[in-house]
């Protein structure tokens, strides 16, 4: 294969994967615009509601992350993929069948364990069919998916609420009557199934960077793997927990934006998740597009540690919009919460092309998935909790919603800024060592 195609191909892999991170972010986010009926139907507060959009999610997505981590580091990472996506899609197509809340529960763990294959392997992956210098771009482009996909779902989500019976039930094969709402799971469930057969039109890359001894590849126990991964334990933290309290604010905001602007600016969440939608997909794009192409260019100018000083611009541009949830008007509001999603996306794809050049090949995706858990457990365990968990039982009023996210920017922004900072300095120590 010749330069020009290898290029073509390494550009169609990131296509067919950024189609599935789409989708799984999709079947995650999906839930933020049924916050209403959902609570009405199976009768739940905005704690119990919280926990279906994160920690029934995060807990089996973050345990089962390093199990396929290490997985992935000795086996067919196209082919755990595969099996992934149509865990996850399965899986959310039976959320239109569920009867009550431990059964919605269960079935969006499913999901989380599913999902828990996407990113491991598809970081590994791209690492070895990318060179260095465009990395963080390709990374970038994948992480897209991320941003994407929560935006669709409320752009595209909201679309299909609006024209949905808001009372009584439906009748579906198999499922028998459900609630109306429920028929979103299937609408968003079942393309997935598709993704998964198109990933078996792209093969298997030979590894690279891989740790030798003497010339030969070493193959290392997982006691062994996790000392490498923590050879430089400072660093790789404060990217894992920098990332992390973007993605609490990230995380946060996606599951609540629409109810907040609902219950503060009184716009139906249908109206509410479509501006929202258009937001975070413009923004977004142009957010992680930037952030790759800029940790890029820096890395080309020498600065080792170019593809963190994007995080610090981001955790700076999402401490100073804690005045966001406080505009008096929602169009206000949507116009600047532009900001924010600009500035949390662009550190995501850099940070973790900053995690794989620190690795040799045989730890990537267990190093991946370490940093996904970090990542998860703090962005969807906690991201939607506290804003939820502020509104129960700091501000005791649904309707105070705005203030809750206040103080998820102040916190998120806060500390993301820190540790990006305080991530420079071994970062460079650990490049210059690897």
């Amino acid at each position: 294969m010749n330069s020009q195609n290898s290029n073509r191909y390494a550009w169609y892999v990131i296509f067919i994967l950024t189609l599935a991170n789409i989708s799984s972010f999709i079947d995650r986010q999906i839930l933020s615009l049924l916050v209403k009926p959902i609570k009405r139907d199976l009768h739940l507060t905005d704690t119990e509601m919280s926990l279906l959009m994160g920690l029934s999610f995060a807990i089996f997505y973050t345990l089962f992350g390093m199990l396929i981590g290490r997985l992935a580091d000795r086996q067919n990472r196209r082919n755990i993929i595969i099996v992934g996506i149509s865990i996850w899609s399965a899986m959310t197509t039976l959320c239109a069948g569920i009867a009550n809340y431990t059964q919605f529960f269960l079935v969006r763990m499913g999901v989380g364990v599913g999902e828990s294959t996407l990113s491991p392997s598809a970081f590994s992956l791209i690492a070895d069919i990318f060179p260095k210098n465009r990395l963080a771009t390709a990374m970038s482009i994948f992480s897209m998916g991320v941003f994407l996909g929560s935006g669709l779902a409320t752009l595209i989500g909201s679309g299909i609420v609006a024209k949905l019976p808001t009372e009584g039930m439906m009748t579906v094969p198999v499922f028998g009557e459900i609630y109306p709402w429920q028929m979103i799971f299937l609408y968003v469930g079942i393309p997935g199934l598709v993704i998964a057969l198109l990933l078996f039109t792209i093969t298997e890359p030979s590894r690279k960077n891989a740790l030798q001894v003497a010339g030969q590849t070493v193959k290392l126990s997982f006691v062994e793997s996790f000392e490498i991964i923590f050879k430089h334990k400072k660093a790789y933290l404060l990217i894992c927990f920098s990332t992390a309290c973007q993605a609490l604010i990230n995380y946060g905001c996606n599951a609540w934006v629409p109810t907040f602007i609902s219950r503060t600016y009184g716009w139906e969440v249908p109206r509410a998740g479509a501006f929202f939608g258009l937001v975070v997909v413009i923004s977004s794009i142009l957010g992680v597009t930037f952030g790759g192409w800029y940790a890029d260019k820096l890395i080309k100018e020498g600065k080792k540690d170019g593809r963190l000083r994007v995080g610090v611009l981001g955790g700076f541009l999402a401490l100073i919009s804690f005045y966001v949830p406080l505009l008096p008007k929602a169009e206000w509001a949507l116009l600047a919460i532009s900001v924010p999603v600009f500035g949390l996306a662009a550190p995501f794809g850099a940070a973790t092309a900053a995690i794989q050049e620190i690795m040799p090949n045989q730890v990537r995706a267990l190093a991946s998935s370490i940093f996904l858990f970090i990542l998860n457990i703090v962005g969807i365990g906690l991201g939607p909790f506290l804003v939820a968990f502020f509104t129960d039982f700091i501000f005791k009023d649904e309707n105070m919603i705005r203030y809750s996210l206040v103080l998820l920017y102040l916190i998120g922004g806060g500390f993301g800024l820190l540790f990006s900072y305080l991530a420079l300095k071994p970062y460079r120590v650990a490049v210059e060592n690897k």
